[in-house]
């Protein structure tokens, strides 16, 4: 049973207000920042490099960690700043020429698009969108049709920074591995509020941040590389902790994922984030992707029933991530009177899934994202706030 009691008084902040952020960036546990504050406070005392070689143990263990988290091994984790530079890491260590092909979903982030377009721009690449089926999902069929040749490279956006859409990943990823095709995996918004299995999944590379569902700090990320996958991929920029100079005219590079880091690191935020995967997998992450679909589901069914108020959200099984429109009010004044309320929401602009909110002709959607430790109260609270909203 998830001690919901012992995690808020974890969550100070929980008991003034009710955070219903997570998407963005979730309130850390107080062992997370602990975590930072005895880092810093041993780097005041003895310096930066002493308290890194004291706590070496301690760092190193974060690989293990985020190893168990994805069902990966150690050797195929880098510990990044952020997901958007894991995710670089990644995609531009692949090597693309003119009449090749990518292929994406319609609720990609902005972020992983333009490093389409200029990676096209650069090469003559193609992008070709997979359209979605009736429900919204990625659709699986249509991927398996415009698969050729060509196609040098499958990347999607598992859950999407709005819509409450969960794709179909470890499908995607079967076809993937059938057809020889590298698979990348946008994994943001799903580390953290549902189990992420590599190896059911099938990706060969996948991307994550610290700072949302994960609860850790911001600045921390990761990037996880099948160890087959590794070994065809040199980074796009290289230090001499990634590849030690060996030789006057020669470097090696690693052969562990750590190929793509660079030799300084905030350890404290490395901390932080080896302390946030302990606190997720010491609860539990079956128990937490099931509390985080009963809050979401019951935000739905709550605010669906409110006048004026439309959901925005796609998919069979939606996530933790709920978006809706509410007629006569920008996004961001219900964000600013929620916030004045006392209630933590979010707001998500078209241009951060263009695609999709082309597609769908959205504008900017209110954006709430509930986490395991908030309480039905503070659902039925936010619920009852936007009911009080006097339609325009």
């Amino acid at each position: 049973m998830m001690d919901i009691d012992r995690i808020r008084r974890e969550t100070p902040a929980a008991s003034r207000l009710a955070y219903l952020h997570n998407a963005g960036a979730a309130l850390m546990p107080a062992p997370v920042v602990a975590a930072m504050k005895e880092h810093i406070d041993l780097e005041s005392e003895i310096g930066g490099y002493a308290a890194a070689d004291r706590e070496s143990r301690r760092l190193e263990s974060v690989y293990g960690s985020v190893a168990r988290l994805l069902n990966a091994a150690p050797d195929e984790i880098a510990l990044m700043e952020n997901a958007t530079v894991a995710w670089q890491m990644a995609f531009y260590a692949l090597q693309f020429r003119d009449g090749d092909r990518i292929l994406t979903a319609e609720a990609e982030y902005a972020a992983n698009y333009v490093a389409f377009l200029q990676v096209a721009k650069r090469t003559g690449v193609a992008i070709d969108i997979v359209p979605s089926d009736a429900s919204g999902e990625l659709d699986l069929a249509a991927l398996e049709r415009m698969i050729d040749e060509r196609v040098k490279l499958i990347a999607i956006t598992w859950v999407p920074t709005n819509g409450g859409l969960v794709n179909p990943a470890a499908a995607v990823g079967r076809i993937a591995r059938a057809r020889g095709i590298p698979y990348l995996l946008d994994a943001c918004q799903a580390v953290g509020q549902m189990a992420v299995d590599v190896e059911a999944i099938g990706c060969d590379m996948l991307s994550a941040t610290g700072r949302k569902f994960l609860r850790g700090p911001r600045g921390t990320g990761f990037l996880y590389v099948r160890r087959a996958m590794l070994h065809q991929l040199e980074p796009p920029m290289i230090d001499h902790f990634a590849a030690p100079w060996v030789s006057r005219d020669a470097y090696r590079l690693r052969d562990d994922a750590r190929r793509f880091e660079t030799w300084e690191n905030n350890y404290a935020a490395r901390l932080g984030l080896g302390a946030a995967v302990d606190y997720a997998l010491d609860i539990g992450i079956g128990p937490i992707e099931r509390r985080c679909r009963m809050l979401a589901d019951r935000l739905r069914g709550g605010v669906a029933s409110i006048r004026g108020i439309r959901i925005r959200d796609l998919g069979r099984a939606p996530g933790a991530i709920v978006s809706f429109t509410v007629e006569g009010y920008e996004a961001e004044a219900v964000v600013s009177g929620s916030a004045a309320a006392g209630i933590t929401i979010g707001a998500s602009d078209p241009s951060s899934t263009r695609i999709d909110a082309e597609i769908r002709s959205l504008p900017p959607v209110v954006r709430v994202s509930p986490h395991y430790y908030n309480t039905e109260a503070e659902i039925d609270r936010l619920i009852a706030h936007l009911a009080g909203l006097t339609p325009r």
